[in-house]
């Protein structure tokens, strides 16, 4: 009998991150949530689990800050990406009354997703932030007087009937999520490689960064930049770009790159999502 694969993601029971995991590896795996993100990094780089999941960006609220500080911390790769549709749904529990209700729990970016179709159905009533949907469906699930804003799954896990389904104001809003562990990928033809760049605040520093890329003609599909935790008014670029880090290009892409920049890091090559 074979022994299942450790996963940790970012929990309570219920979450998106979970739905991550249940999306890239199946069922047939051991999961395990976590309070909170360092956590899941931790538990991967110490060897507890054998993979991780954490978010990392949504397509409308922007990065997940606190992934990237432990993508600058961590000597955890990435090996994979999931990007999920996210779908809020109000539930509540199977007793309560649906329309005597007095409080909607959820986190807060949630709310913020659902704030114009929660204006024009519910614009008194009083919001509750948690620390997670999950947290809220449990909320709700524990008083009847409370709905929740949250996924399918967590209706699922915690009893509660869902009342008014898909209310997050943008239709085409998605979460990526990272795969991490401790071993790396084989390219498949179809990759992605993710990097980190420190460099100094001086000028021209951008164009140093991008000029190998165009001049090999290697397609970005994302910068981002944050401040550098070493020192004072230096950044870290985060980028993605296409092919795996075993390419030929790659190689002579980060050879001109080393010859021009302070340092780099590599967070890892990976398979592209098809989602």
């Amino acid at each position: 009998m074979s022994i299942p694969i450790k996963i940790a993601y970012l929990g309570p029971e219920g979450t998106f991150s979970q739905m991550a995991v249940i999306k890239h590896f199946g069922n047939d795996c051991e999961q395990r949530d976590c309070p909170t993100i360092d956590d899941v990094f931790f538990a991967v780089g110490n060897g507890r689990v054998d993979f991780g999941v954490v978010p990392v960006e949504n397509s409308t609220e922007g990065a997940v800050n606190n992934t990237q500080d432990c993508l600058v911390d961590s000597e955890v790769r990435i090996v994979g990406e999931e990007i999920l549709p996210i779908e809020h749904n109000l539930m509540f529990s199977k007793v309560a009354e649906f329309e005597n209700f007095s409080a909607i729990a959820s986190h807060k970016q949630s709310l913020a997703q659902c704030r114009k179709w929660l204006q024009e159905n519910y614009p008194k009533i009083r919001l509750i932030e948690c620390g997670s949907n999950a947290e809220a469906a449990k909320l709700a699930q524990d008083d009847a007087s409370i709905g929740a804003i949250a996924s399918e799954l967590a209706a699922s896990i915690y009893g509660l009937e869902v009342k008014r389904s898909k209310i997050q104001d943008l239709h085409h809003n998605r979460t990526r999520f990272l795969v991490l562990s401790n071993s790396e990928t084989e390219p498949t033809g179809n990759d992605k490689t993710s990097i980190l760049i420190y460099t100094e605040n001086k000028p021209g520093a951008l164009f140093r960064i991008l000029e190998p890329f165009e001049n090999l003609q290697i397609s970005l599909t994302k910068i981002e930049t944050r401040p550098s935790k070493k020192e004072a008014w230096a950044y870290v670029f985060f980028i993605d770009f296409e092919g795996h880090i075993k390419d030929a290009k790659v190689q002579n892409l980060f050879n001109r790159l080393n010859a021009s920049t302070a340092e780099i890091k590599v967070l890892g090559s990976y398979s592209v999502s098809l989602s």
